[in-house]
């Protein structure tokens, strides 16, 4: 029978919490800076990944996805599962999907999505770029909820993923807002940083002059985003871009998060109760090349009155309260922009050199291994003697060691080989690799003795 501990109620409630939510700001709710995901997402693309879904393999059912994630790494619901990758594929949420969706994965009018058993998806083709050194031992591994399989810690994204996309969550006592960032920008931006160190916010704002939202939109004033960029937080005011022509106001973009169905209602909402007058008429012709709606004005309106009052009274004009909450280190903390960058470079530098370590490692394996077949085609004939007398392979494998002095991976290497195949082993494709196995290693040596190169 266990022990029974007395205490108090409310240390216990207090303890309680305190794990609960640090559970759900690690586990749920927060990016990490590294890669940029949370760790549902993070499971949609390793699953995906494991089913082979690459941008070139057809789609598959999004139910069969979600199975995948939810009954190995990911064990909260399939809604929430299927949720998120219907976010990460729709082109108005993700600056750059990372999801390929076909079928109804919603629409910027705040149309549902098609039920997950008629829905399909691969991975976007950006989205090779999180996984492609996976298998080069570049990141750190961990059990899954069972303990029956591992699963990355983190993804070896070759590209700054929070920042490129964003991100938003509501966690216990703490949220996050990131807006999303022009990819070409952002890697100028690390490159000037790595560059110049000692770079201010101002100098990195030469390169990333602010956020790039998949909606469009037009932000108003750079006194928010410095703020925003130097501290982590601030408030950026977004407009949707309006034209004025002739009799009408033409709206060709929307401030971001904003569906384009809550505007026109609002927009109707309004002019129903007064707040705007002058608009005779309001239409979406909104079509597949683009956003369009059109706000037809009264002969005696002001056109610059009303788009005035549009941004006043409407979704035409949101603010964006950013908070640039990340997990670092496996703790919850705000960062600057350059801290952001900073984080960024510091895990593909290391990753870059674990990778580098790992190839490094597979280049001497197999120019070990090419040496044995060098030394086994310098006395083919007396390997092939004594491969015919020996009775057993162990017998061989001793025999062969001692007479060409062999490691056991090679002597492994040559008793795996039929004396067909050793035999028709070509001497000059045998150097000609062992030639470029040893400049790869040099190669490799270089880049790891050099922080510059690394």
């Amino acid at each position: 029978m266990g022990r029974i501990e007395r205490t108090f109620i409310e240390e216990e409630m207090e303890q309680s919490y305190i794990n609960y939510a640090m559970s759900v700001i690690r586990g749920r709710a927060i990016p990490d800076v590294r890669d940029g995901l949370k760790p549902v997402q993070r499971r949609i693309l390793y699953g995906m990944h494991e089913l082979g879904l690459t941008p070139g393999k057809p789609h598959k059912k999004s139910a069969r996805i979600v199975g995948e994630v939810m009954g190995k790494f990911h064990p909260h619901g399939d809604a929430a599962i299927y949720d998120t990758m219907v976010n990460m594929a729709q082109p108005f949420s993700y600056r750059y999907p990372l999801v390929d969706g076909q079928g109804n994965f919603g629409s910027i009018d705040g149309d549902v999505p098609a039920a997950m058993r008629y829905t399909e998806a691969r991975l976007a083709p950006i989205a090779t770029e999180f996984l492609e050194e996976l298998g080069e031992e570049t990141v750190e591994w961990m059990p899954n909820f069972d303990d029956s399989l591992k699963e990355p810690v983190v993804l070896p994204a070759k590209v700054p993923n929070l920042l490129m996309n964003g991100a938003w969550g509501i966690s216990v006592g703490m949220t996050t807002q990131i807006p999303p960032h022009n990819l070409g920008e952002l890697i100028d931006g690390i490159i000037y940083l790595m560059d110049h160190p000692e770079a201010s916010v101002r100098d990195l704002m030469q390169f990333i002059p602010g956020p790039d939202f998949p909606t469009g939109g037009i932000i108003m004033g750079r006194a928010g985003i410095e703020e925003m960029y130097r501290t982590g937080t601030g408030k950026i005011t977004v407009r949707g871009k309006a034209t004025i022509e002739d009799d009408r106001i033409i709206i060709s973009e929307i401030p971001y998060q904003v569906r384009k169905s809550a505007l026109v209602e609002a927009i109707a909402a309004k002019v129903h109760s007064g707040d705007i007058d002058g608009i005779s008429d309001l239409r979406d012709e909104s079509d597949r090349e683009g956003l369009r709606v059109v706000v037809e004005l009264k002969r005696s309106a002001n056109p610059n009155v009303i788009l005035n009052r549009l941004y006043k009274y409407t979704p035409l004009e949101r603010t964006f309260a950013a908070v640039f909450l990340v997990i670092l280190d496996g703790n919850p903390r705000t960062l600057s922009l350059k801290e952001i960058l900073n984080s960024f470079i510091d895990f593909r530098r290391e990753v870059v050199r674990r990778r580098t370590e790992h190839r490094l490692k597979v280049a001497r394996a197999r120019a070990h291994i090419l040496e044995g077949y060098r030394k086994a085609l310098s006395n083919i004939e007396r390997v092939i003697e004594l491969l015919r007398a020996a009775k057993d392979s162990a017998t061989a494998a001793a025999h062969l060691k001692e007479e060409l002095a062999l490691s056991d991976e090679q002597t492994d290497a040559i008793l795996k080989m039929r004396l067909s195949q050793l035999t028709g082993l070509e001497r000059e494709k045998i150097d000609t690799e062992y030639k470029e196995k040893l400049e790869e290693i040099k190669s490799y040596e270089r880049i790891l003795g050099s922080e510059e190169i690394l």
